[in-house]
């Protein structure tokens, strides 16, 4: 079975400007900028005969494919492609307090003890065995080739690492950005990764002020 998986951060919201926690708990939309990524990704990708499109539950992954749901792709949300809850520091602003926490974390996480939660919130193990479920579904529609996925920072490392088959201690490995892609293609036993962290879509960003109207109005 050969399928081609294109796989997108959501674009930039103001919690993302700010330095403010989002995680699973916090359902933001994107700002003017994000808006304008999704539009610089939709005309660099329109070309691509996309299957399905999958998105998290949460609505800053719904408005950066807007446009290719608007062009009439098929879409479908999946709540365990929801973002890492990062528990009580959703919605609060990176202290140097928090940020050594956080840090602390992290660490623990590149040690291997990805069993280690947030305080309130997920452990990269949690997230992975909810994201197994959503895998095994995707993986099972045989009739779609070629599919996008738009979801979050740290659920992204985590999904990366199981589909490449790295151990979680490594997700910070795979770096990313808003609105950046991670193209995977699979030969039928392996994935392989054609493009990584890529953001030349972005290059020169610009967008219209219809364009914008047309994705703030329903």
């Amino acid at each position: 079975m050969s399928k081609k998986i294109y796989i997108i951060r959501h674009g930039q919201t103001d919690f993302n400007l700010k330095g403010i926690v989002q995680g699973s708990g916090v359902d933001s939309s994107l700002n003017e900028k994000g808006m304008a990524q999704a539009e610089a990704f939709f005309q660099s990708y329109k070309h691509v005969v996309f299957d399905k499109i999958y998105t998290s539950a949460l609505k800053r992954t719904h408005e950066s494919v807007d446009l290719f749901l608007r062009a009439g792709i098929p879409c479908e949300s999946l709540s365990g492609l929801n973002e890492i809850s990062w528990g009580n520091k959703e919605g609060k602003k990176i202290t140097p307090e928090e940020d050594s926490y956080y840090h602390w974390m992290l660490n623990q996480w590149q040690l291997g003890n990805t069993c280690e939660r947030i305080e309130g919130g997920e452990s990269p193990n949690d997230v992975a065995q909810r994201q197994e479920i959503e895998l095994k579904h995707i993986m099972s529609q045989t009739h779609e080739n070629t599919i996008l996925i738009c979801m979050h920072g740290r659920a992204m490392r985590i999904l990366l690492c199981r589909l490449l088959n790295y151990p979680l201690r490594s997700m910070d490995m795979f770096e990313h950005e808003n609105l950046c892609l991670y193209l995977l293609e699979h030969t039928g036993s392996m994935f392989v990764v054609k493009k990584h962290n890529d953001t030349t879509h972005l290059k020169g960003l610009k967008v219209s002020a219809e364009v914008l109207d047309s994705i703030i109005m329903p």
